[in-house]
């Protein structure tokens, strides 16, 4: 039996004379690359370098949108009508998109950033789908062939499979989950896993039975995903996504971009 998963990571996170991240690295091991559009990180000189060295090294291309927040990175939340998060995500497609086709790319995917991400999937979860159906907006009136990423399983990713968009549910690499399926909190303890070989033995069970263990123990069964999420941000875990490539290798699981997946 074969197995194809694809690997995305955020990138292009630097800002000025500000260095953030491992993208020349990472790139050598992902198929598909977020990459800031200029709102919670870079600017319009590394969103250039950003995506040239995405195209030039073969890695597919999405947009990685986040709240107007420069210092706080994206990760404070922010009260926006849905048409502000509708606009906001319009503005930085037009962003990336540009460079993209300077380059002769084409976008492949979106993943809301930091707080949008969480904000989309916890208002959803709570019956108000205003932000996910903007999100959705912005991607079906700019490009519909555009795969939109979120959390697997969750109500966000039902908003925008009902809208009639693309979408890749994703799972995290080395992020805990709770019994129901939803991730355990960052401000709990045991939230990010850091055994490089629990992770990678995680990963490789994910892949090939469908299957994630909770944080309680639980076997969550028959668990759907088209993409896992690596962190590329510090020297070790630069060094934990080359060991998964290598250990998918030996477990003949092929990485693809997730447009070859949806």
């Amino acid at each position: 039996m074969s197995w194809k998963v694809d690997l995305n990571s955020d990138m292009g996170e630097s800002f000025g004379r500000y260095t953030l991240g491992y993208d020349s690295e990472v790139l050598r091991f992902v198929s598909s690359a977020n990459i800031a559009c200029g709102f919670h990180a870079s600017d319009f000189m590394v969103l250039s370098k950003s995506v040239d060295a995405a195209v030039d090294m073969g890695v597919a291309v999405g947009a990685h949108p986040g709240y107007p927040d420069l210092q706080g990175f994206g990760r404070r939340s922010m009260d926006l009508t849905s048409q502000e998060v509708e606009n906001l995500i319009l503005y930085q497609l037009g962003a990336i998109d540009a460079f993209l086709k300077t380059k002769g790319g084409k976008l492949q995917h979106l993943k809301p950033h930091g707080a949008l991400y969480i904000d989309t999937y916890k208002r959803a979860i709570n019956g108000d789908y205003s932000y996910a159906e903007a999100v959705g907006r912005a991607v079906r009136n700019f490009d519909p062939s555009i795969i939109l990423v979120g959390l697997a399983g969750s109500k966000m990713v039902e908003v925008w499979k009902s809208m009639g968009l693309r979408v890749a549910e994703e799972v995290f690499a080395d992020r805990a989950y709770n019994s129901d399926g939803t991730l355990v909190s960052r401000r709990k303890d045991g939230a990010v896993i850091t055994d490089e070989k629990e992770v990678v033995s995680r990963v490789i069970k994910m892949v090939k039975e469908k299957v994630i263990v909770s944080v309680t123990g639980d076997v969550l069964t028959n668990f759907h995903f088209d993409t896992i999420c690596v962190h590329g941000d510090t020297p070790t875990a630069v060094k934990l996504v080359e060991k998964i490539r290598d250990a998918f290798s030996e477990e003949g699981i092929k990485v693809v971009p997730m447009g070859e997946i949806v």
